[in-house]
């Protein structure tokens, strides 16, 4: 762009004047101001990087937090949800229990009627197997050392040929569900 722009004077000369350089160094001053506009722009992106990258750090705690809540949250609720349920089958299991004392105790009589004993012993029978499908389980008590975690001793005898702490005799069977003790068994217990 060495061109040369001729243009007339008041006097009708031609001036000769050069255009190109002009229109050049115009450019330059505007690169310029660009160049200073992005460097100051560029000394204020680490900045709002720094602030946005600090936000955003901000916000994924908030969200992992939040997450970690709920899991707590969640699992809490199904071991509430799990110990209710087991305390609620413990409870309704209980309420059937005098009726397993009284078949047993129906059991021990002696009667001459045989079809009446068959048909008890076929109760008490089916009431043992909804029990064990209920996941109840009698408590070993009769031979076995005394257990306060399982045992409830309602009489002492002196016998020298038991064992110390030994059960000799079993008043009321006791129940488990899983490992928790429904109902401790009352006992006799020797020595």
């Amino acid at each position: 762009m060495d061109e040369e722009k001729k243009e007339v004077t008041q006097d009708g000369e031609k001036a000769e004047q050069p255009v190109a350089e002009e229109v050049k160094a115009e450019p330059e001053k505007k690169t310029e101001k660009k160049d200073k506009r992005k460097e100051k722009e560029k000394k204020k992106e680490p900045d709002k990087t720094a602030e946005l990258t600090a936000e955003l750090e901000k916000a994924n705690d908030k969200y992992l937090r939040l997450c970690a809540e709920y899991d707590n949250f969640r699992r809490r609720s199904q071991k509430e949800k799990d110990a209710l349920y087991g305390d609620i089958r413990a409870d309704v299991i209980q309420k059937f229990l005098p009726v397993f004392d009284n078949l047993e105790r129906a059991l021990k009589q002696s009667t001459e009627d045989e079809a009446y004993r068959k048909g008890v012993e076929m109760i008490m029978t089916q009431f043992n197997t909804t029990l064990e499908k209920l996941g109840v389980t009698p408590v070993e008590s009769l031979g076995q050392t005394f257990d306060p975690e399982k045992h409830n001793a309602v009489m002492h005898v002196d016998d020298p040929e038991k064992g110390e702490n030994e059960i000799v005799e079993v008043f009321q069977q006791g129940f488990k569900l899983g490992d928790k003790v429904i109902r401790y068994a009352m006992v006799k217990v020797a020595n």
